[in-house]
């Protein structure tokens, strides 16, 4: 049995998640960045929010991020799905899906209408109802697409 649970409730996997999004999402980037943004969603604030997926052993098996901006170059959007990552084992088991309706919902919960999200390639995030917005620019020069969807 699966459960998706605010990371803030198991705040001893703070360290696994920080190397997962270090290691997906961190080229060029220090790993401590990524436990600046993990640490500062264990306090409560409306930003950032990291939810993780544990298996009845609670074992993390993926993590998302719901964040007040994920690209500096559209900081007019907001809020972000951001940081979505699945374990290699857990892949094709439905767990994207399931913490993607999961930020949904929290957003939805928390009066917002519209959340966004972006990607370096396409074909992928538009199966779950996300609609291509814009290409943008992600720091300092890679080009993304943007996307969103309403709660």
């Amino acid at each position: 049995m699966m459960r998706i649970v605010p990371l803030s409730a198991v705040p001893h996997h703070a360290s696994q998640l920080t190397d997962w999004l270090w290691q997906a999402f961190g080229a060029g980037t220090a790993r401590e960045f990524y436990d600046s943004i993990i640490r500062s969603s264990l306090h409560g604030a409306d930003f950032p929010v990291t939810f993780v997926a544990l298996d009845a052993d609670d074992t993390p098996l993926g993590t998302v991020g719901f964040w007040r901006c994920d690209l500096i170059s559209r900081q007019d959007l907001s809020p972000w799905v951001a940081a979505l990552y699945i374990t290699e084992a857990a892949r094709g088991s439905g767990l994207s899906a399931a913490l993607q309706q999961h930020v949904l919902a929290y957003a939805r919960e928390r009066g917002h209408e519209q959340v966004w999200l972006w990607s370096t390639f396409g074909g992928y995030y538009e199966r779950f109802g996300w609609e291509y917005q814009c290409e943008a620019l992600e720091f300092p020069d890679l080009r993304v697409r943007v996307y969103a969807q309403r709660v």
